[in-house]
C-alpha cells in the first residue's frame, strides 16, 4: 500500500504542476481562439497578454496554493473597513460573472474528481460532512489566477470576460488531469471508501446548481402546484371508480379529500403540513416552531374555507415569511436566530391562545414579524450609516458639479486670473468642494470652507491700496497656500498640475507687490506720454498672462461617468421579456430577506440591510454583521442575468409542500 496522501502532500503535487498547467492553458486557449471565428476579434487582445500569461498565471497561482499549503484559506476575505464599503459596481459584477463561468466549467469536468477530493479534505479536518471551502484545490483559486493572469496588460472589461469565457475549457481539461492524478494516489492508498462514503450527502448544492436556480424560476418551464389545483386533482382523484390496489402500504398512494370543505379537509390540511415540517432545509428550532403554529392553523381551517384554496392567505405567507428566514442561518445556537425563535414565541402563543383565530389575526402577526426583520436588518447597518450616507449623496455628485461649475464662472469672469488658475477653479477646485459635500453633506464645514476659500483667493490678487493692505495680504498667503494644497489633496490632483497652479497664482502676487513698491517710490507723473508700439505690446502680453478673457470662462471639461453610476444596463440580445422580468425580479427585493450571491470569488448567504431612496444602491450584510457588500443597480442586474442571485428561497416552504404532493398523485395516478 502506498504511503498515505496528507494535505502538504497533494498541495505539492500541485504545486508541481503549475507550469505545465500553465502552458496547457495558454496552448489551449491560443487553440480556441484561432480555431473558431466568433474569437477572432480577441487575438489582438491575447496577442499582447501572451508573452507574459504564463508568468503572470504561475506568479498569482502559487502564493494561494502555498498558503492552503500552510492551512490557510487562500480566498479569505480582507476585514472590511466599517468607516467605508467597497462599492461592486457592474465592472466588477462582470469579473464575478466570469469567475463563475469558470467555475462552473470546472465542475461540469470534474464533479467526481471534486467529490472524493472534497470528502478527503473534510475527513482531514474531522468535519462530518464536506464543505466546498474545505477544499483547498476547489475550482474557485485557480478561475482567480486565471482572471488575474489576464490583467498583464490593460484590456476592456469585456474583453477579458470573453477571454475568460474561452479559458475556460482549457482549464477544466487542465484541472481533470490534476484531480484525476491526486485522486489515483488516494486510491493507490488504499482510501477508496473514506472518499467515497465520508460526507456522501453534500452540505451544500453545488455552485452550477445555484447558478442555473434563478435563470429556471425565470423560464418557468414548469407550473407549480397551487392550492386550488390541489384541490382538484384531489376531487378527480377520489371520485374515480375504486379498483383493488394491491400494492405494499409503503407504496401506496395516499388519500386525500375531495375539497377543502368536507369533513376530510382536516386530513389535507395535516398531510400539507406534514410536507412542511419535512422540509430538509429547515433547522430543528424552526421546524418545532412551525409545528406550534399547526395547532392554530388546524383550528383556522375549520372556519375559513379559504385557507386552502388560496396561497395567499395570510397563514401561507407567515409560514413563508419564519421559515424563509431561518433558512438564512447555518446554526441552531446563533445569537440573531435564537432572538428571532424568542419574539416568535411570543406571537405564537397570541395566535394558539385565540379560541377563533382569524385571517385577519394571522395578518397582524405577519406584519409584526415583517417589521421585526426589517429592524434587526436596519439595526445591522448602524456601523455603515456614514458610508450609506456618503453613498446616497453620491448620487448627487453630477448635479452638484454642474451648478457650482456655473457659479464659479460667473464668480470669475472678471478676475484678474491667470489661465491656469482660472481653469483650476472652474474644474479642480469645484470638485474639491463637491468632494466635501458627499463626503460631509451639502453644509458640511469642509464645504463652506472650500467656498470660501474661492473669496479669499479673489480677495488676495486685488491690487493693495494701502501699505498695511500690501502686509496683511502678503501674511495671508501661507494660509491660503495650505488651504489650497489640503484640497487638491482631496481628490487626488497630481502635483504637478496642483504646483504648476500655484505657481502662478505666487508670480501674480508678487508682481502685485512690486507694483505697489513701485507706485510708492516713484516721483509724481508729469504728463502722460503715448506707449509705443513696443510698450503696447508689451502690455498685451502682461494683460494675457494676468486676465483670463471671457470667452474662455466656460471651458468644457470631459469627465466620465461616475464608477457607481452603471452605464450599460444589458446588451441588445435581451428580449423585452426577459427584461420585464428581470425589473419585476428587482422590485420584489425587500429589506430583511435573505439572498444567495456571487461576489468575490465564492457564493454567500446575505440580507438585504438598505435600498437607497433613487433605487440605485443596495447593501447586503452577511451571517457576519462585518461581512458588508454595496452593490449597484446594474451590478445586480448583470448577476441576476446570469443567476448568480437568488432570493433564499424563492419557491417557500409551502409551495415545495404543494409541489411534493402533486407529486404524489402523478405518482399514483
Amino acid at each position: 500500500m502506498a504511503a498515505a496522501p496528507t494535505l502538504i502532500s497533494l498541495l505539492d503535487a500541485a504545486l508541481a504542476e503549475v507550469p505545465s498547467m500553465a502552458r496547457a492553458l495558454l496552448d489551449g486557449t491560443q487553440d480556441a481562439l484561432d480555431t473558431k471565428s466568433q474569437h477572432f476579434p480577441l487575438l489582438d487582445a491575447w496577442r499582447r497578454l501572451r508573452p507574459r500569461f504564463m508568468a503572470d498565471f504561475s506568479a498569482t497561482l502559487r502564493p494561494l496554493l502555498q498558503a492552503a499549503r500552510e492551512g490557510k484559506d487562500p480566498l479569505q476575505r480582507r476585514p472590511q473597513n466599517l468607516d467605508s464599503l467597497s462599492l461592486v459596481d457592474e465592472q466588477q459584477a462582470l469579473q464575478d460573472v466570469a469567475i463563475a463561468h469558470v467555475i462552473h466549467a470546472i465542475d461540469d469536468q470534474c464533479k467526481p474528481e471534486l467529490h472524493q477530493l472534497g470528502n478527503f479534505f473534510a475527513a482531514l479536518r474531522g468535519t462530518a460532512r464536506a464543505r466546498v471551502n474545505d477544499n483547498p484545490l476547489r475550482p474557485a483559486l485557480f478561475a482567480q489566477a486565471l482572471h488575474q493572469a489576464l490583467f498583464g496588460v490593460e484590456l476592456d472589461p469585456q474583453q477579458r470576460y470573453q477571454l475568460m469565457q474561452v479559458a475556460a475549457t482549457p482549464m477544466a481539461r487542465s484541472l481533470h488531469r490534476l484531480y484525476a492524478g491526486l485522486c489515483t494516489q488516494l486510491r493507490a492508498a488504499e482510501l477508496t471508501d473514506l472518499v467515497q462514503s465520508h460526507a456522501a450527502k453534500p452540505q451544500d448544492a453545488d455552485a452550477h446548481l445555484r447558478l442555473s436556480q434563478a435563470r429556471l424560476l425565470q423560464q418557468q418551464h414548469t407550473q407549480p402546484g397551487t392550492l386550488d389545483g390541489l384541490a382538484r386533482r384531489v376531487e378527480a382523484h377520489n371520485s374515480r371508480p375504486q379498483r383493488l390496489d394491491t400494492r405494499p402500504a409503503s407504496i401506496a398512494p395516499p388519500t386525500f379529500v375531495p375539497a377543502p370543505g368536507s369533513t376530510s379537509a382536516p386530513d389535507m390540511l395535516s398531510r400539507l403540513y406534514d410536507q412542511i415540517l419535512a422540509d430538509p432545509r429547515l433547522l430543528p428550532p424552526v421546524k418545532a416552531l412551525l409545528a406550534r403554529l399547526q395547532v392554530a392553523v388546524v383550528r383556522l381551517a375549520r372556519s375559513d374555507a379559504s385557507l386552502l384554496r388560496h396561497q395567499d392567505h395570510p397563514t401561507w405567507l407567515l409560514l413563508n415569511r419564519v421559515a424563509a428566514h431561518g433558512m438564512a442561518f447555518e446554526r441552531a445556537d446563533d445569537a440573531n436566530l435564537l432572538a428571532f425563535l424568542r419574539f416568535m414565541g411570543v406571537e405564537l402563543q397570541l395566535l394558539i391562545d385565540a379560541l377563533t383565530p382569524s385571517a385577519a389575526l394571522f395578518k397582524q402577526v405577519l406584519d409584526r414579524v415583517d417589521l421585526y426583520i426589517g429592524q434587526q436588518a436596519q439595526q445591522r447597518t448602524e456601523r455603515s450609516a456614514g458610508a450609506m450616507a456618503i453613498m446616497e449623496r453620491e448620487q448627487s455628485r453630477g448635479e452638484w458639479l454642474r451648478v457650482l461649475r456655473e457659479q464659479i464662472a460667473a464668480q470669475t469672469a472678471d478676475a484678474p486670473l491667470g489661465p491656469r488658475l482660472q481653469r483650476f477653479l472652474q474644474t479642480s477646485w469645484v470638485e474639491v468642494i463637491v468632494q466635501a459635500m458627499v463626503v460631509g453633506g451639502r453644509d458640511a464645514l469642509a464645504a463652506q470652507l472650500a467656498i470660501e476659500w474661492v473669496d479669499t483667493l479673489l480677495d488676495s490678487l486685488q491690487s493693495p491700496q494701502t501699505e498695511a493692505d500690501r502686509i496683511a495680504q502678503r501674511q495671508r498667503l501661507p494660509m491660503l497656500l495650505t488651504g489650497l494644497r489640503a484640497g487638491c489633496q482631496s481628490i487626488n490632483l497630481p502635483e504637478a498640475e496642483r504646483e504648476a497652479v500655484l505657481q502662478e497664482m505666487l508670480l501674480q502676487h508678487s508682481r502685485l507687490q512690486s507694483d505697489r513698491q513701485s507706485a510708492q517710490s516713484a516721483p509724481a507723473p508729469t504728463k502722460a506720454a503715448e506707449p509705443t508700439p513696443e510698450e503696447l505690446l508689451q502690455r498685451l502680453l502682461l494683460e494675457r498672462e494676468t486676465k483670463l478673457p471671457e470667452d474662455w470662462a466656460h471651458t468644457r471639461v470631459n469627465r466620465g461617468e461616475l464608477p457607481t453610476v452603471p452605464v450599460q444596463l444589458y446588451d441588445e440580445q435581451d428580449s423585452p421579456d426577459a427584461r420585464a422580468a428581470l425589473q419585476g425580479w428587482l422590485q420584489s427585493l425587500t429589506m430583511g430577506n435573505w439572498y444567495h450571491l456571487f461576489i468575490q470569488s465564492q457564493w454567500l448567504t446575505a440580507q438585504l440591510a438598505w435600498i437607497s431612496e433613487s433605487g440605485l444602491f443596495f447593501l447586503f450584510v452577511g451571517q457576519d454583521a462585518d461581512e458588508r457588500h454595496s452593490l449597484t443597480r446594474g451590478a445586480l442586474e448583470k448577476l441576476l442575468a446570469n443567476g448568480l442571485i437568488t432570493a433564499l428561497d424563492d419557491t417557500g416552504v409551502v409551495q415545495r409542500a404543494l409541489d411534493a404532493l402533486m407529486q404524489d398523485l402523478n405518482d399514483g395516478a
